[in-house]
């Protein structure tokens, strides 16, 4: 797949490992987003805030990106923006959903965004999708689906509200994801990770300003959880896809943004001390398995 961009950087050489680094760290959103209790327009601002800076300085103080910047077209620019835009509905669903609704139907109907990025990729970019990595696919989501030991109770039990915000989360996620697949073709990817979380920053201004949302007067261990959220989740997770899609595909990051709930599993035995029960174990390893096997057909189709 041939992008813009160093060929010879980290991301570009190690696309793959990154990926599932940058899962890694977006695994501990949903924890985060449920210990602040301050509302999901105010945890969208602060988050973005924080990081943009670091996406800001260097862009001023490159000469190069400076060039770049202003050669970028309208069109990316509007591209761009409504990339953010997709953004902050992801963000505004997925929060409102883990505070809403029970921890395992958000995660379930949150993780759902590799369908909505394998519809795009086959009816709006008419690129082939091997029938193995469609089944690959859907394998991992219903692995996903085992370890957060959903069935009708699980989605019965949580609120309807929610549940609708963690599908609407999926929804804008794959289409965050599969936008940012054109976009990087002509976009250097710090500049476009700017230029998006720029989009959503301000969709949070607006949002925070409409509804009348109090930024500050919060718990202080909030705005520690949310200096943690900015660096881990939103810099180290968010902003590493970005980079990667530049020389991986949308689908290829958003279907092992299915191991989400893997790491999230292990992370709860190294720091929580709990045994995963049977049916989480077997999810787990299904997750890992049809992820590899994934791995291994789109290898094969590159070749």
């Amino acid at each position: 797949m041939e992008r813009i961009g160093q060929k010879d950087n980290f991301i570009a050489k190690h696309a793959k490992i990154a990926t599932v680094v940058a899962v890694i760290f977006g695994s501990t959103s949903g924890i985060l987003g449920n210990l602040i209790t301050a509302p999901a327009l105010a945890i969208g601002f602060w988050r973005l805030a924080i990081a943009l800076p670091f996406f800001i300085i260097p862009a001023v103080a490159d000469r190069e990106k400076r060039h770049k910047l202003k050669g970028i077209s309208k069109k990316d620019y509007i591209l761009c923006f409504i990339s953010g835009a997709f953004l902050f509905g992801h963000y505004f669903s997925w929060f409102n959903a883990v505070k809403l609704t029970n921890v395992a139907s958000a995660s379930v109907l949150a993780a759902l965004h590799p369908l909505v990025v394998l519809l795009v990729t086959v009816f709006v970019y008419r690129r082939k999708v091997s029938l193995r990595s469609v089944l690959a696919i859907i394998v991992a989501l219903l692995g996903g689906v085992l370890i957060m030991g959903a069935d009708y109770s699980t989605f019965a039990g949580g609120n309807i509200t929610g549940n609708i915000f963690a599908f609407f989360a999926a929804v804008f996620m794959g289409l965050y994801f599969a936008m940012g697949d054109e976009v990087r073709k002509r976009v250097d990817g710090g500049l476009y990770v700017l230029l998006v979380f720029a989009s959503c920053w301000i969709c949070f201004i607006i949002g925070n300003i409409a509804s009348g949302t109090e930024l500050l007067g919060y718990r202080p261990m909030d705005y520690v959880y949310l200096i943690v959220m900015a660096f881990v989740c939103q810099i180290g997770s968010h902003a590493v896809f970005n980079m990667c899609i530049g020389h991986v595909s949308s689908l290829y990051v958003s279907t092992w943004e299915t191991a989400d709930a893997v790491f999230a599993t292990i992370m709860a035995v190294i720091f929580l001390g709990q045994i995963p029960e049977i049916y989480e174990a077997a999810g787990c390893i299904i997750v890992v398995g049809a992820l590899l096997y994934y791995n291994r057909q789109e290898s094969k189709n590159q070749q």
